[in-house]
């Protein structure tokens, strides 16, 4: 993917727009199918741009919001880890057992295959993926090749 800044010649209105290569953008501008969302005008021409390469040094600093959202998945991780019980395997088993009232409702985390999270949600069970970066690592006596929830 590529992003160009454009210019429509009829109203000089500027504005940006992104093609799957730099030969799709010529392809679609010579067929006057690119157009300026102001005047629909197909006059359209690429500006001259600035192409945005990072440095090593800027590559290697982290931005304010990158950094937060790090901190926030590592407290997310932590936060599961300490207060659910890891259930491994058993996660589709344990969670139909509370949603049915057989054993206590806790917070609890595992795995299930593709199959048993259908089924859990077919059956009306709250049950979720966590998000990679919110999953803590399995205890490892515990390890499993399913799918974390």
């Amino acid at each position: 993917m590529i992003r160009y800044a454009l210019i429509c010649g009829d109203c000089e209105h500027a504005f940006e727009a992104w093609f799957a290569s730099s030969s799709a953008f010529d392809t679609l501008a010579g067929k006057r199918l690119v157009t300026c969302p102001e005047c629909v005008g197909a006059n359209v021409s690429k500006q001259i741009m600035a192409p945005s390469v990072k440095s090593p040094r800027k590559a290697a600093a982290r931005s304010d919001a990158e950094r937060l959202a790090e901190e926030f998945a590592a407290r997310a991780r932590d936060h599961v880890a300490q207060n659910f019980d890891y259930v491994g395997d058993d996660f589709a088993s344990e969670a139909r057992a509370m949603f049915y009232g057989e054993t206590d409702d806790r917070p609890i985390w595992g795995a299930t295959t593709p199959e048993e999270s259908a089924a859990l949600a077919e059956e009306g069970v709250p049950a979720a993926p966590l998000p990679r970066a919110f999953t803590p690592k399995p205890p490892k006596q515990a390890t499993s090749k399913r799918k974390l929830n």
